[in-house]
């Protein structure tokens, strides 16, 4: 009788330390589950929607081509080049060292569906469709391929200030690309 006492106290220790351990393994499982996944961030989001899109025959333009058609700048203005990838550059515009806005040209391309918002719009700007991107951004359209953006950052960068940042690209430069 003795021998089977011995036996059950390790026995029945055991068990309950299994139990615990299965409980604690159960609850942490729950509460990993129950957390809610990590919105990816704003650059994240663009570059996951941007990848999977069907590129057209044409060929794209490299993302480098585009850097040398962006605003010229004096001071207190300034730009800092952000990104650059196949078929897309972005820029900072700082004004006195704070980003007030960001400039962007982009290859339709690779995202046909960027071309939707100008065949919606009536709006042009010195004859190149121009359409609202958001609250913050206003984007034209260059030789029916490339998109031009000017994105606030500021809440003082007002619709007119993206318009007149929007002209101060070389946009005949931009449509000689595609020639």
């Amino acid at each position: 009788m003795n021998k089977i006492r011995y036996l059950w106290i390790p026995l029945s220790r055991f068990v309950r330390n299994y139990h615990l351990v299965s409980i604690a393994i159960l609850f942490c499982l729950l509460i990993a589950g129950c957390q809610s996944p990590i919105e990816p961030s704003r650059w994240e989001a663009v570059q996951q929607a941007s990848q999977n899109q069907p590129v057209t025959t044409a060929e794209v333009i490299a993302g480098g081509e585009f850097n040398k058609f962006f605003p010229k700048t004096e001071d207190p203005f300034d730009i800092v080049y952000l990104q650059e990838k196949e078929g897309f550059a972005e820029a900072g515009l700082l004004f006195e060292g704070d980003e007030v806005a960001t400039l962007a040209v982009s290859d339709t391309n690779t995202n046909p569906d960027a071309l939707e918002k100008f065949a919606e719009s009536d709006d042009t700007l010195e004859g190149y469709p121009m359409a609202a991107v958001g609250d913050r951004g206003t984007a034209i359209l260059v030789a029916d391929r490339i998109q031009v953006q000017v994105r606030s950052n500021a809440d003082d960068f007002a619709p007119a200030d993206r318009e007149t940042w929007l002209l101060e690209f070389d946009l005949d430069g931009l449509a000689s690309l595609l020639k």
